[in-house]
């Protein structure tokens, strides 16, 4: 059984408009390099056509992974994203006691990862770790860097 993603609206909007990039612009670019690369003659010593090819197979399996998830995919609603307690979609606003700074994440599915918009996966161990806690709580995550403190201040959607 496929494993369903968990997405927001915007997630969703993100890989839907993906794929049909893939699907509508990117598939008539390779096939048109592919046709050139023919043009070319023999094609077992025609490295544009092998790198058409090899280009043309990563973007099939692309698709095909974002068809998949697609099909098995649940948008998080707006009333169940919560603002009690950290959850999959909630914005947190934390204290981060190692570096005496405040950071804003949003805690996103897998699939929805950003790390320049501050969108943690809730696998991550920032995410895993401030899952289901309350405003005020400390947590301490383990991080690569060491063991970090975070103090939560807010949580909204």
């Amino acid at each position: 059984m496929n494993k369903q993603t968990l997405l927001t609206d915007e997630g969703l909007r993100n890989l839907e408009n993906e794929l049909d990039e893939l699907k509508t612009k990117r598939r008539k670019e390779i096939a048109e390099k592919i046709k050139i690369a023919r043009g070319f003659g023999d094609l077992s010593e025609n490295s544009e056509y092998d790198e058409a090819k090899n280009e043309q197979a990563i973007v099939e399996d692309r698709i095909a992974t974002l068809e998949n998830m697609l099909k098995n995919v649940r948008v998080l609603a707006d009333d169940e994203i919560a603002t009690d307690h950290v959850n999959i979609g909630s914005k947190v606003r934390i204290y981060d006691q190692r570096y005496d700074e405040e950071v804003s994440y949003q805690i996103v599915g897998s699939t929805e990862v950003d790390p320049v918009q501050r969108k943690i996966s809730d696998e991550s161990p920032i995410g895993k770790a401030l899952l289901r806690h309350v405003v005020g709580d400390s947590v301490d995550v383990i991080t690569p860097g060491g063991t970090a403190v975070f103090k939560i201040l807010e949580i909204s959607k």
